[in-house]
């Protein structure tokens, strides 16, 4: 008994000290050579500030920061700035559906009226209920109308109200801070037919499940039919269920649940702050988060889709990283090997190599998480401004060549057990 004792502690002790097992010399060294490029690389760029990570199957390899978080004091964006990701978010909304599934709350092909306090009906189509399948793969026949783009922005705080209610980002609005509306609430208004904002264009004329139409509205009515399906509110059910199990202890769903200090301006361009704002449709955008707890999220769906995840099953990443659309889904269909709207899994996208991902822009702001599922990398780009095409188009590549130079060593140094 004693010694099968020590064998135990042993072994506890040895796990132990693998997991706290610090970088080699060589992996410092090769992340100090990438650090000290994109640093060089930053001081040139069409952005302020920007994030990166990059994973393989296995471990973390890199995350960092570089560039201006904030102009007037200069802060600088690093691996803890704090920053809104934009769609990206949505990839949570599939991660969360499925654990409510497991946890047997609710199941994919369920009609959403099963759960809503309000009926959501395609009015064209009365009788062909909506399921929450559709919602998380964007074929739920729901459009993002006028209403939803001049309702969901909301302003932080009064702070130069007047001349940031003037700030032109058409069709999106900033809404004054009493504008900020639950997510029910928010719904309530535009879809239900006793809704204030409620028209019948926030449906397509085509039936349910039969055409694949990227909508907002649609990706938070499924956050919703979640909170009412396991009686917990979606921040909460993500922030249990997906932060805390992978320690991202940095991340949250508004401003009192991360380090406002931390908080990255978001600019219109390199000299011109927007207002701090968020979203009456969270779910579907609004996730605040560091490159440091990215690194962590995608690792976590890498393993997830070599079937080692840990905050779901095996079955429910299969779902959830299974390609559910066919081409009679598309009317325009995105043929780019890195559009994240060639096919759908349950929130999440896929190009037409069969490489998955998201894409995320608000004001402000681009972010992009993309994974090579034959090279089994991850890596993960956000950006501080607005989006100039010819410009940053041409900055992404180049931080996207150095992050793909650099995982081949890095992801050899991993697989050597240096």
């Amino acid at each position: 008994m004693k010694n099968l004792y020590s064998l135990c502690l042993f072994l506890l002790m040895f796990t132990f000290s693998a997991a706290q097992k610090k970088p080699s010399q060589e992996v410092l060294k090769t992340q100090k050579e990438l650090t000290a490029q994109l640093a060089e690389i930053s001081k040139t760029k069409s952005f302020n500030g920007f994030g990166v990570a990059l994973v393989n199957d296995r471990e973390v390899l890199y995350q960092n920061g570089f560039g201006i978080a904030h102009i007037n004091p200069v802060q600088k964006y690093d691996e803890h700035t704090v920053q809104n990701i934009a769609s990206v978010s949505k990839t949570l909304i599939g991660i969360a559906i499925l654990k409510a599934q497991e946890l047997g709350k609710l199941k994919l092909d369920d009609p959403i009226n099963t759960y809503l306090p309000f009926k959501v009906i395609n009015p064209k189509f009365p009788n062909i209920p909506i399921t929450i399948r559709q919602l998380t793969t964007h074929t739920s026949s729901i459009n993002d109308n006028n209403e939803y783009m001049t309702q969901t922005v909301v302003l932080k705080d009064t702070t130069n109200l007047a001349k940031n209610l003037k700030i032109d980002i058409s069709p999106t609005k900033f809404n004054p801070p009493s504008s900020k509306i639950s997510i029910e609430e928010f719904l309530n208004n535009i879809l239900s037919e006793k809704g204030k904002w409620y028209s019948k264009d926030v449906f397509l004329d085509k039936k349910p499940g039969e055409l694949f139409n990227y909508s907002n509205i649609g990706a938070t009515l499924a956050a919703l039919v979640l909170e009412k399906a396991t009686g917990i509110p979606y921040d909460t059910f993500t922030t249990q269920y997906i932060f805390k199990p992978l320690k991202m202890d940095h991340s949250g769903w508004n401003f009192k649940t991360v380090n406002f200090s931390k908080y990255t301006r978001t600019f219109i361009d390199k000299q011109t702050p927007y207002p701090y704002y968020s979203l009456n449709t969270y779910p579907d955008g609004g996730m605040l988060t560091t490159s440091g707890d990215m690194s962590k999220y995608l690792l976590e769906l890498m393993k997830g889709y070599f079937g080692n995840g840990n905050i779901l099953s095996k079955e429910s990443y299969k779902e959830y990283f299974t390609p559910q659309l066919k081409e009679e889904n598309f009317q325009d269909r995105s043929n780019s090997e890195y559009s994240d709207e060639y096919n759908m899994g349950i929130t999440m996208g896929f190009g037409s190599t069969g490489n998955f991902g998201h894409t995320g822009g608000d004001p402000g702001m681009n972010s992009v998480i993309w994974f090579f599922k034959e090279k089994k990398m991850g890596r993960y780009l956000i950006v501080n401004t607005d989006w100039d095409n010819k410009a940053s188009g041409k900055d992404q590549k180049a931080i996207y060549d150095l992050l793909d130079e650099y995982f081949i060593k890095l992801d050899a140094i991993s697989r050597s057990g240096n």
